[in-house]
């Protein structure tokens, strides 16, 4: 296991924010991958890698250890699969964004990302410009999949039987929808003239009604049990 621990002080004017470095964490079995990937997040001055697992042991150890906002798991590691790791990461870190680092498109895949709790996934093959900005996204709550993708994914979700049962108010619900249509925090506080932490607040709730660990992981449980429009 290679453990990174740096520590950030960053004093703001008086009665300012506090520090925003996003922690960083990167799980993956490919070291020349994950040390250019760590390196690339490094050299970006609001992010910072607290530490490189190579396993799921390794990676529970490290966000024990380290608490990161932002985990980078890779979908295949030599003790298992990293999507059936994303349950046992948000019970040593339920705040925890995991974002899934995936060769594959399999639908599947994918899809079981999303219902296990997933923040959303990144292709090993995008650009590192994109990764970036995928985890400042998943650090702000957004989540990091495509709009199209999304259309492509909602459909092919297990239903459950008898769902529904969740209480939402019907500004969650219209928030449920435009999420479902892959709208950011910011596009739908236009679309409801509204603002930005208006909309996270709701967000917030719904993860809280319905027992998720991410934005996405909020439309996936919806559209599971029949709360989302049109899906």
């Amino acid at each position: 296991m290679r453990v990174r621990l740096e520590i950030v002080i960053r004093p703001g004017t008086s009665g300012g924010p506090a520090d925003t470095t996003v922690r960083v964490l990167v799980v993956d079995d490919h070291q020349m991958f994950a040390a250019s990937l760590a390196h690339a997040l490094q050299s970006e001055p609001d992010l910072l890698v607290v530490g490189q697992a190579a396993s799921i042991r390794d990676a529970q150890n490290l966000v024990a250890a380290t608490a990161p906002d932002v985990v980078l798991l890779d979908h295949r590691l030599p003790d298992g699969d990293g999507v059936s790791a994303i349950a046992g990461l948000h019970g040593i870190r339920p705040s925890a964004q995991i974002v899934v680092l995936t060769a594959t498109t399999s639908d599947r895949v994918l899809v079981a990302a999303m219902e296990a709790g997933a923040a959303g996934f990144i292709a090993k093959t995008q650009r590192l410009d994109d990764v970036i900005d995928g985890v400042r996204a998943a650090a702000q709550g957004e989540s990091v999949v495509s709009a199209k993708l999304l259309t492509r994914l909602l459909p092919r979700l297990h239903r459950q039987a008898g769902g529904g049962g969740a209480e939402l108010t019907e500004r969650e619900r219209e928030i449920l929808d435009l999420l479902a249509t892959g709208l950011s925090n910011a596009d739908i506080a236009r679309r409801l003239t509204i603002s930005v932490h208006t909309v996270r607040n709701h967000v917030a709730n719904l993860s809280a009604k319905l027992g998720a660990h991410s934005k996405l992981e909020v439309l996936s449980i919806a559209v599971r049990e029949g709360l989302v429009d049109g899906v």
